[in-house]
C-alpha cells in the first residue's frame, strides 16, 4: 500500500511517543510524565472508556465483540481445535484489555521470572520484579512483605459466594489441593477465590488507576481514535509515528516526532503487526507484501503463546447456579437491585470466581494447571445460559509447549493480521490436556460435590483414553485471551528486544507489553504487564539520565 507520508500533518515533537493506551501504555504515560520537563504523547486507536459497561464488572459480556471496545480479531483455522476459528478479543479503548478483561489479579509464579533470568535476561528474576508488583499495588488487605498498599492498581476480594463453588473448593481439598487465600506470593498451588482489580464493586482498569490522574498534567497529551500505521525512521533511528486520526477510513494522516524514544505498547498482536508494517520483521514476509525491509528480524510475530482453556461442564441437582437464578425477570431484577444497593452479587462478578492451581502429574515441579470455576454454563461465550443448573470448571495448561505466530496479511494497516496460535500442536500439550480432564473428574467425584449428583456434559463421559481426551479437548477448548511472546526478550540475536526492551537493530525504539515475555507466566497476564511497564519506565528514565550526562 503506497504511503502518503508527504501529506502527513505534524502534530508536534515529544520526548516520548507511546503507541497504545492499554495496560502498559497507561502505566508508561503515568510514570514518564511524572517529570514535568519531559513531554509525552499517548496514541490510542480506540475511544474513551466512558461507557457504563467499562465500569460495571459484568460489562465484559457487552464489551467483547463490540467495536467500540474490541478490535474484533479472529484466529486462523486451528488444526488442533478441529479446524475451528476462535474470536480473539483485544481491548480497543483507553485501558485496553484492562477495560474489558476478567479483572483477575494474578502475578504468576516466582519460578516464571527466575526462568526468564536463567534465559539470559538479568534484572527479570522474581526478586527483581517483586518490588515492581508491590510499587503499583493497592492491596485492600494491607501491605506486607509480598504486597503493597497505596499504589494505583487496586486489588480487592470478591463480593459474592456460591454454594456450588464452596462445594468445588471442598472437593478440591479432598482431592489433595491445599486451601489458600492468596495466589500471589510466588507459589500459587491451592484452591481459593481470585482477587480482583475492582474498587467497591466497580471495575478498576489501568485507565482508571494510572491514566486518569496523569491526564491532569500539562506535559501529557492523549489522542484517541489515533491508529498508528507505521513508524518513521532516519537511518537506523526510529524518529516517530504516522497515524490516522479520526473514526473514518479516510481520516487524515498525521505524524508525531520523538526526541527521545518511541515505545510500542500495543500488545502481543498490535506491536509485532506495527513493526512488520514498518519494515521490521521477517524479510521474506515483508517482501511478499512489498514492504521495504529495514531490519530483518525473523522473531517479530513468532513465539506466540496463549492459555487454552478446556471447558468442562457439569449439570447439578439441589444447588442453585446462575443458569436458573437469572432465568426469570424477577431473578434479573433481584440481581440488578443487589448491585444497585450493595455493589455485590452477579453484576459484580468477574467471569471466574473460584481458582485452583494444580499439577498435571507428579513429575511437574510447580503447578501447570489453572482452574477457572464458574456457577454457570453456556455453549459458547456470548450465547445464553443453559436452562438447567450447572457449573463450569475450565482448566488451562499454564506453560504450553505450542508456539504460534502473528503475521501481516496485507500492507494495508487497517487489515487485521493473521493470528495462528497453533494450539495443542505438541504431544506434551495433548498429554497435559488429557491429564487436566482426568483431574477435573477426580475432583468432581469427591463427596462435597458428589452429593449434588454432577453429570458431565462437556466434554462428556464417553471420552476415556488419552487420545480420546486430547481430541475432546480440541472440540471444547477455547482461548482465555492471554497472548504473549511475539516480540520476545532475550540476549540472543534471534530475540526481538534485549533485556532493556530495546528493539534489535533500531535506535530509539522499545516494546513494552506482554509481547516481550520469553515464556508465558503461570497465570493471568494482565498484572504481569503492569509490572513490565513499571520496570520499563525505570529503564527508560535511566537511559535518559545517562544520555544527559553523556551530552
Amino acid at each position: 500500500m503506497p504511503s502518503d507520508s508527504a501529506a502527513a500533518e505534524t502534530v508536534g515533537e515529544f520526548d516520548y511517543v507511546i503507541v497504545g493506551a492499554g495496560t502498559a501504555g497507561c502505566v508508561l504515560a503515568n510514570r514518564l510524565s511524572q517529570d514535568p520537563s519531559r513531554s509525552v504523547l499517548l496514541l490510542e486507536a480506540g475511544g474513551s472508556d466512558d461507557w457504563i459497561w467499562f465500569k460495571v464488572p459484568v460489562g465484559y459480556l457487552y464489551c467483547m465483540g463490540d467495536p467500540r471496545a474490541d478490535w474484533g480479531f479472529r484466529t486462523e483455522a486451528e488444526p488442533g481445535l478441529n479446524g475451528r476459528v476462535l474470536g480473539y478479543p483485544r481491548g480497543r479503548v483507553l485501558g485496553g484489555c484492562s477495560s474489558i478483561n476478567g479483572m483477575l489479579y494474578l502475578r504468576g509464579q516466582s519460578a516464571d521470572y527466575d526462568h526468564w533470568r536463567q534465559l539470559g535476561n538479568p534484572g527479570w528474576g522474581w526478586d527483581d520484579v517483586l518490588p515492581y508488583f508491590k510499587k503499583s499495588e493497592d492491596y485492600a488487605l494491607g501491605a506486607d512483605e509480598m504486597h503493597g498498599a497505596g499504589g494505583e492498581w487496586r486489588v480487592e476480594t470478591q463480593r459474592l459466594k456460591w454454594d456450588v463453588l464452596e462445594a468445588f473448593k471442598a472437593a478440591a481439598v479432598e482431592a489433595g489441593l491445599p486451601e489458600t487465600d492468596d495466589f500471589n506470593r510466588g507459589d500459587n498451588e491451592g484452591v481459593g477465590y481470585f482477587k480482583v482489580n475492582q474498587k467497591g464493586g466497580w471495575r478498576w482498569s489501568a485507565a482508571t488507576g494510572f491514566l486518569r490522574p496523569a491526564m491532569k498534567r500539562p506535559n501529557l497529551t492523549v489522542m484517541t481514535h489515533a491508529q498508528a500505521e507505521r513508524l518513521t525512521f532516519e537511518g537506523a533511528r526510529c524518529t516517530g509515528v504516522e497515524f490516522r486520526h479520526g473514526k473514518e477510513a479516510d481520516a487524515p494522516l498525521k505524524r508525531a516526532a520523538a526526541r527521545g524514544e518511541v515505545i510500542l505498547a500495543s500488545g502481543a498482536i498490535g506491536s509485532p503487526h506495527l513493526l512488520q508494517l514498518s519494515g521490521v520483521g521477517p524479510g521474506a514476509l515483508l517482501q511478499d507484501h512489498r514492504i521495504e525491509t529495514r531490519v530483518d528480524l525473523p522473531g517479530v510475530g513468532a513465539n506466540l503463546q496463549d492459555h487454552l482453556q478446556i471447558r468442562c461442564a457439569y449439570k447439578v441437582t439441589g444447588v442453585p447456579t446462575l443458569n436458573t437464578t437469572s432465568a426469570t425477570l424477577l431473578g434479573k431484577a433481584k440481581i440488578a437491585l443487589e448491585y444497585v444497593l450493595k455493589r455485590s452479587g452477579p453484576m459484580s462478578m468477574a467471569p471466574s470466581q473460584l481458582a485452583a492451581f494444580a499439577r498435571s502429574g507428579p513429575d511437574v515441579a510447580t503447578p501447570d494447571l489453572e482452574y477457572h470455576v464458574q456457577p454457570l454454563t453456556l455453549e459458547a461465550f456470548g450465547e445464553p445460559l443453559h436452562p438447567f443448573d450447572a457449573f463450569t470448571a475450565s482448566v488451562c495448561h499454564l506453560r504450553p509447549e505450542s508456539r504460534g505466530r502473528v503475521s501481516l496479511k496485507s500492507p494495508d494497516p487497517r487489515a487485521h493480521p493473521a493470528i495462528a496460535p497453533n494450539y495443542l500442536s505438541t504431544e506434551g500439550d495433548r498429554r497435559v490436556a488429557a491429564a487436566a480432564i482426568r483431574l477435573t473428574r477426580r475432583i468432581v467425584a469427591q463427596a462435597p460435590l458428589a452429593r449434588y449428583r454432577p453429570e458431565e456434559f462437556k466434554p462428556g463421559p464417553q471420552w476415556e483414553t488419552d487420545a480420546e481426551l486430547a481430541e475432546a479437548a480440541g472440540r471444547v477448548a477455547s482461548t482465555i485471551f492471554h497472548p504473549v511472546g511475539t516480540c520476545r526478550m532475550g540476549p540472543d540475536p534471534a530475540s526481538v528486544v534485549d533485556p532493556e526492551l530495546r528493539v534489535r537493530g533500531v535506535e530509539g525504539l522499545r516494546v513494552v507489553d506482554a509481547s516481550i515475555m520469553p515464556t508465558i507466566t503461570s497465570g493471568n497476564t494482565n498484572s504481569p504487564t503492569v509490572m513490565i511497564a513499571e520496570k520499563a519506565a525505570d529503564l527508560i528514565k535511566a537511559a535518559a539520565r545517562a544520555g544527559a550526562r553523556a551530552a
